[in-house]
């Protein structure tokens, strides 16, 4: 994947840097707005993934930026709580019913609801495009958890994951699957091919999942984002599904969502029971942990599908271009 532009001070910095352009690393320094933030948090998230074409794999595990990864992590982590609070201890035996009344009460936009039924051929599109950033890496963050679990958290974790990568079936790992729905769109299957053009909103979602899946004391906060996920996937994904066949899109298109309408009905009561209710009473200390994970999920999801809708009810494109 190769090095995005820059979007202020503090990525533009650490961009030059990773491209052997400059030699000082911008720690210290305050990112000037969301989009440097998140693009700059973004840009060291994935020296743990797939990497930047043309930067030495020896920088994810460079102290100098290590410690700009956790000043980043700093301001990110205060506008969470803003979104959602801190973590609130709970009674470990009532987290898979609490998790239940956090999806239950969120009010966040139907999405899903506009894209099934109003949603253009190119809004849809870009749906696609924003979703790409996520859904060629599917299930990865998540999958860090995996050896900071035992028993039957673990074996629960490892279930959902089965499903998310195919069952060993590469055609039918759900990473896979999303190019299907890509190509039907003429969009370039590329990993990594349209962070350029997502805003904040769309980084900010993958860097959740970064952020709790790569720290081991957050092992209990990516739980609960996975369960939150899963448990509000089904429907959603039915009504993208059927958005698709309204703008004439052939089963290939339509194959990723119809997947986990199925998948994801099933998952959900692994995830709230076998995953996170017995996490909780292996690790009662971190039961607040989960449901924290949870509602910050929604919170940042819910803050993206504002930014999407909000673009297209005034006639915009979602994408960011080269002025913005």
């Amino acid at each position: 994947m190769k090095l995005p532009g820059s979007r202020g001070a503090v990525s533009g910095a650490l961009i030059d840097v990773l491209a052997g352009e400059a030699t000082d690393l911008p720690t210290g320094r305050a990112p000037d707005d969301d989009e440097d933030l998140q693009l700059a948090l973004f840009v060291c998230y994935e020296l743990a993934y797939r990497g930047w074409d043309g930067v030495d794999d020896a920088w994810e595990w460079h102290p100098g930026l290590l410690t700009l990864r956790a000043e980043l992590e700093d301001h990110f982590s205060v506008g969470l709580r803003e979104l959602t609070g801190p973590p609130v201890a709970a009674d470990p035996a009532d987290v898979p019913h609490l998790l239940a009344e956090i999806v239950a009460a969120d009010d966040g936009p139907s999405l899903s609801g506009y894209l099934r039924g109003r949603a253009t051929r190119g809004q849809f599109r870009e749906f696609v495009t924003h979703r790409s950033i996520y859904h060629l890496r599917e299930a990865d963050p998540h999958t860090w958890a995996i050896p900071r679990l035992g028993g039957r958290p673990k074996a629960a974790l490892i279930e959902i994951q089965a499903d998310e990568y195919g069952g060993g079936v590469a055609p039918r790992m759900h990473q896979e699957l999303f190019k299907q729905t890509m190509g039907w769109f003429g969009l370039d299957l590329a990993y990594g091919a349209y962070v350029d053009v997502a805003g904040a909103p769309t980084l900010a979602v993958n860097n959740l999942m970064s952020y709790f899946g790569l720290h081991r004391r957050r092992r209990g906060a990516i739980l609960g984002h996975l369960a939150a996920y899963e448990m509000t996937s089904s429907l959603p994904n039915r009504a993208y599904a059927n958005g698709l066949r309204r703008l004439g899109g052939d089963p290939a298109a339509t194959a990723f969502y119809d997947e986990h309408v199925e998948a994801d009905a099933v998952h959900e009561q692994i995830a709230a029971h076998d995953l996170c209710g017995s996490f909780a009473a292996a690790e009662p200390e971190l039961s607040g942990d989960v449901l924290w994970g949870a509602r910050c999920a929604l919170a940042v999801d819910n803050v993206w599908a504002r930014s999407l809708l909000g673009s297209w009810e005034h006639g915009r494109s979602s994408l960011r271009t080269a002025s913005n």
